[in-house]
């Protein structure tokens, strides 16, 4: 049984700047009901199928198993809710852990989401310099969400 204990939060872009580079995500969705969200993402040269159950705190169900890319590619073009979610993924170290920044493209350009995964809910973790408002709690921001209702929508 896999459990994502996960924490996401605004970024200040004008303190954050990008390390490194990016892999750019192209993701969608057969099922974005909040009991099971079911997504297909290409990333890299991979693509994936991922089940997310719905959300207790910060922690959900999450399964992840590797399809072909070409089928993805279908999926997403054929088969997923549009628009799709575009963004770009940049990973940053930040003490013992990993960061996670989405800078959003398409539908929700102009919004950047920094994610950490955790091993307890309560766990501590340094909090970069760039970090906004914590909005874990806000559906919103779920990539699911934001290809029903996209950010530039929100204005």
């Amino acid at each position: 049984m896999a459990i994502e204990i996960e924490r996401k939060f605004l970024v200040d872009p004008n303190v954050w700047k990008p390390e490194g580079e990016g892999v750019s995500c192209r993701q969608g969705y057969l099922s974005s009901v909040m009991q099971c969200v079911v997504r297909v993402r290409v990333a890299w040269s991979e693509a994936f199928l991922t089940l997310k159950g719905i959300s207790e705190n910060v922690s959900r169900f999450e399964f992840e198993y590797p399809i072909p890319r070409n089928d993805a590619e279908i999926i997403l073009d054929r088969l997923c809710e549009h628009p799709l979610v575009e963004k770009t993924r940049y990973k940053q170290r930040i003490g013992d852990k990993v960061w996670e920044i989405d800078v959003f493209h398409g539908e929700n350009d102009g919004l950047i989401v920094a994610e950490i995964e955790l091993s307890l809910e309560s766990e501590t973790f340094e909090h970069p310099p760039w970090l906004g408002r914590e909005v874990s709690d806000d559906p919103r921001y779920f990539n699911s969400n934001l290809s029903r209702n996209p950010f530039k929508n929100w204005r």
